[in-house]
């Protein structure tokens, strides 16, 4: 069913999320110039991402629409990520008015990058147009070299802002050439147009594969697949830890859902059983899978190798948790997104949970390193550990916790389309992971502190936060229905 297409006008009364995430930025601005106390503004972001939430929880019951003449639209797939990356914003900004880093550098322009970040998250996973689209990753990026820098007395948060620049630069322009190329082949920039285009058998096999491995690039930067994932280690462990875990979750799902819409709706087609086929003569699913294998390989054994920074070492955790995501795109069919989905969720609990401990340990220690884990269960840190070790076994897929049932619908999909090899390597690669994960669950539980930890202690503010991250990762062990269900009818943008 075609959606209706709305003007400008008329399609503000669809986007309270987008107005509301702007007049905050520009009302930060400005109480900036007048308000002292700077932790106000932190309130102040913090209420306007529950209204975010809140209003699009809201339009999860109206009706779908390409909104400003079909630039973005708004359907399942879209308020699904709304959602998802709303409440990324909101745990980012909780865990900036906790965390010491912040509180020594803070600033109004903070909060205000903050979410106008997110405001562009939120039209990346709504972008039906290559312009859109590229705008909107764009104004992410920008606003994320400034956030990833914004301790400006550390050397080490300037190198990696300069780091993220240049890598950053370099994968948008590789992206937006390859999307020109798609334009000169389809004529077009909106995504149903080009998939129209090349249904029609307009274009050629080998310069349309050349434009979507450049575009790929881009987008395979956003989400820190291998093998763009360069800049990952170095911003995850030179940027503040709230900013790393905004990264690590919201930008990487705003990339994972640009992508999934503009290969779905533009270069595949919605066939039986829920299956989809490609258009345009090229098989890109084959490029998906070599680097969904490629990437949780890469990511798993260059985080064995890491035995200092654990924020590093989560930074390759991620990368390797891209290539298991990477699984359910490969498969190209409801099963695959749906599992997808329902993974992105688990692991926004399961990985920021993991940054929020990481937190409580630097703010009563001023430590990263693995070496300030030691014993942190018995000095004053049993409950960070607790909460640790479960995101850690979550993260490698162990029962009774979430992570298990996101692998295992990966893994259903994966085998399902008798994708054999795949699967093997993806079970592979999460016994691997055990090895590193139980590494920091052994030196928090069984190594002995020397005496020169410090003592690490929860405040309620941040113990908030770790409780419901903790409970959401068991709960959604054992009753999962709801969210699989909500994430199979997230899908629906592939009725365009």
């Amino acid at each position: 069913m075609e959606p209706s297409t709305l003007g400008n006008v008329a399609s503000l009364a669809y986007s309270l999320p987008e107005i509301v995430l702007g007049a905050a930025v520009v009302l930060l601005f400005l109480l900036d110039l007048v308000v002292t106390r700077k932790e106000t503004l932190g309130d102040i972001a913090l209420l306007a991402l529950a209204l975010v939430v809140v209003l699009s929880a809201r339009l999860l019951w109206g009706d779908s629409a390409a909104l400003f003449n079909g630039s973005v639209v708004l359907d399942g797939f879209a308020l699904f990520f709304k959602l998802l990356l709303a409440l990324a914003a909101f745990a980012a900004v909780w865990m900036s008015l906790g965390s010491r880093e912040i509180q020594r550098n803070q600033t109004g322009e903070y909060w205000a990058l903050l979410l106008a970040s997110t405001l562009g998250l939120l039209y990346m996973a709504s972008a039906t147009s290559v312009l859109m689209a590229y705008l909107a990753l764009e104004f992410v990026s920008l606003t994320s070299y400034v956030l990833s820098g914004f301790m400006r007395n550390s050397r080490r948060a300037s190198e990696a802002s300069l780091k993220y620049l240049i890598y950053g630069g370099v994968a948008s322009g590789t992206m937006i050439y390859g999307m020109s190329w798609v334009y000169g082949l389809a004529g077009s920039l909106d995504f149903r147009a080009i998939h129209a285009a090349l249904q029609s058998g307009e274009g050629a096999a080998l310069p349309l594969y050349l434009g979507l491995l450049l575009t790929l690039a881009g987008l395979g930067y956003k989400v820190a697949a291998f093998p763009f994932h360069m800049w990952a280690p170095d911003i995850y462990q030179g940027a503040p830890i709230p900013v790393t875990a905004f990264l690590a979750v919201g930008s990487k799902a705003a990339g994972f859902a640009l992508m999934i819409r503009f290969f779905f709706t533009a270069l595949a087609q919605p066939g039986g059983a829920g299956v989809y086929q490609l258009v345009g003569g090229v098989d890109w699913s084959q490029l998906i899978l070599v680097l969904s294998m490629v990437t949780m390989t890469f990511g798993n054994l260059a985080a064995i190798t890491q035995q200092g920074n654990v924020k590093r070492l989560l930074a390759y955790s991620s990368i390797a948790h891209a290539g298991y995501m990477l699984m359910g795109f490969a498969v190209l069919n409801d099963d695959g997104l749906r599992a997808m989905l329902f993974y992105l969720t688990v692991y926004y609990l399961m990985n920021l949970g993991a940054f929020v401990v990481v937190m409580l340990v630097a703010n009563s220690t001023g430590r990263e390193d693995l070496a300030g884990y030691r014993g942190l269960a018995w000095r004053g840190g049993a409950v960070p550990a607790v909460a640790m070790a479960i995101f850690l076994f979550s993260l490698t897929g162990l029962p009774p916790l979430a992570g298990f049932v996101g692998k295992f619908y990966l893994f259903a999909a994966v085998v399902e389309k008798e994708l054999y090899l795949l699967a093997v390597v993806g079970v592979l690669n999460s016994v691997v992971s055990l090895v590193y994960y139980a590494r920091i669950v052994r030196t928090m539980f069984l190594e002995q502190p020397t005496g020169g930890e410090g003592v690490v202690a929860v405040d309620w503010h941040n113990g908030v936060l770790l409780g419901l991250l903790t409970i959401g990762t068991l709960v959604l062990g054992v009753a999962w229905g709801p969210l699989i269900e909500f994430a199979g009818r997230s899908t629906s943008f592939l009725a365009y």
